[in-house]
């Protein structure tokens, strides 16, 4: 090897590494970091990416206050709980159209989404919605009563 005056090459020094020598070093190294972002990925396979849902049947405490024909609909639930002379029912607040959560007026339920309408008994107003809001199945429980959303009922069926 054949150096330059003043500027010697020790014996120590490291040779200058290939260049494909270099590139060959880089694709392992790229794989296995590739590698170890898939393992982590796979350790984090069984666990469930989605967090559990509220369970379909729960328990409803109404307000006093609650006005007869007023909705009350639980925080966090698609049910809209009604009282009146007649007894304790329960509508559910899905659109019938396309599956949107309807909100409560004056004149019942409207969805923001498509332009539905529905009356206080879930009935249909005015469309897209093809059928009526389902009525939820409602039990009486002590001073409280027990909303199943997974079970419907004939429209009228009051507790």
């Amino acid at each position: 090897m054949t150096t330059k005056p003043g500027n010697e090459v020790s014996r120590f020094d490291p040779e200058p590494i290939p260049r494909r020598d270099f590139l060959g070093l880089a694709a392992i190294a790229t794989t296995a970091v590739t590698f170890l972002f898939s393992l982590f990925g796979m350790l984090k396979l069984p666990k469930a990416a989605v967090s559990a849902s509220p369970a379909k049947k729960f328990n409803v405490t109404l307000p006093d206050a609650l006005a007869a024909g007023e909705a009350y609909v639980p925080p966090g639930r698609n049910v809209a709980v009604f009282r009146d002379a007649d007894g304790v029912f329960a509508i559910s607040t899905v659109c019938t159209h396309l599956g949107c959560i309807v909100k409560t007026s004056k004149e019942g339920f409207d969805c923001p989404c498509h332009g539905s309408g529905f009356a206080a008994d879930g009935t249909v107003r005015k469309g897209p919605a093809p059928k009526p809001l389902p009525w939820i199945k409602v039990t009486k429980s002590g001073s409280a009563y027990v909303v199943d959303e997974e079970n419907t009922v004939p429209a009228g069926t009051k507790v």
